[in-house]
């Protein structure tokens, strides 16, 4: 469904009966609400949560932000790089407006927040605009964005950022899926034909790689975060995989440093992804810590 929040259209999937503890769902950059693997939020239902996913703005069917232009991610690099302002067409902080609107539409007077690489610096800046709405914070396989963390693999970077080597959707399919392998999870393999039917799936509900370069610029612009996760009081848990060549294990150790009382699961072998075995590692880990803060 979609909703009308924040003065945008965010869709929605509201999975659950309103009288169960709430789950929002939160994904990364670039992805959408199909992201989430079935077995994954599926899997929260089973256990009794209401479970919300929501393509966040510029992504999957919610408002586009096509009007803005594309930014130059190389020139706002270089200006990151030295602490130039930036000039996002959003900020993280919309985004985190967005996820808040759509509690408030649902009328969720409070939730557990998930999110997912971009989706949990989103989850961050949501717990820190509205605690009181904010049961408890799972940040996965995110950062805090603060200066000096490790920076993801070149070689990672160069497939997220290059462009595909033949025209339409077809070049798009095996361009996505290069990068998917290269952030994959070395101890947790997936199969390939089931993950090329997901990437195509969500090629034809949505394919916005503007919006993408468009999320990139609001998280590179986000750097006052870190600092500010220290008022946290929110309970929380950090999951990072140690194998992640994109947002290396090390972010997640700084983010945990930094909320206090957060506790830190780290995964050997996870990469940048969400295999089958990962996601009972991550159910066997969130049902009772969701069930400790009802």
């Amino acid at each position: 469904m979609r909703l009308h929040v924040n003065q945008i259209e965010i869709e929605v999937e509201d999975t659950g009966e309103a009288t169960r503890p709430a789950v929002l769902l939160i994904m990364g950059l670039g992805m959408q609400l199909i992201g989430w693997p079935d077995g994954f939020w599926q899997g929260l239902h089973a256990a009794g949560f209401r479970v919300i996913r929501m393509d966040n703005r510029d992504a999957g069917l919610s408002t586009s932000f096509d009007a803005a232009g594309v930014p130059n991610l190389l020139w706002a690099g270089m200006k990151h790089k030295f602490g130039w302002q930036q000039k996002p067409a959003y900020t993280l902080q919309d985004m985190a407006q967005d996820a808040l609107g759509v509690l408030s539409a649902l009328q969720v007077t409070r939730a557990h927040v998930v999110g997912v690489s971009m989706g949990g610096m989103i989850a961050q800046r949501v717990a820190l605009t509205a605690p009181d709405k904010v049961v408890s914070l799972t940040s996965i396989m995110s950062s805090s964005g603060a200066e000096g963390l490790p920076a993801a693999d070149p070689e990672v970077l160069k497939k997220m950022f290059g462009k595909p080597s033949q025209p339409g959707l077809s070049g798009a399919l095996e361009h996505s899926l290069g990068l998917l392998q290269a952030i994959a999870s070395p101890a947790f393999a997936q199969d390939a034909q089931a993950v090329r039917e997901r990437v195509m799936a969500a090629m034809q509900r949505s394919y916005r790689p503007a919006g993408v370069a468009r999320q990139t610029l609001a998280v590179m612009s986000d750097t006052a975060r870190a600092d500010l996760l220290k008022q946290l009081r929110v309970p929380t848990l950090v999951v990072h995989g140690k194998a992640d060549p994109l947002v290396p294990y090390a972010c997640g150790e700084d983010t945990a440093r930094r909320i206090s009382g957060a506790r830190l699961l780290g995964i050997e072998g996870m990469g940048h992804d969400l295999p089958p075995a990962v996601v009972a590692r991550l159910l066997e880990a969130l049902v009772p810590f969701f069930n400790e803060h009802p």
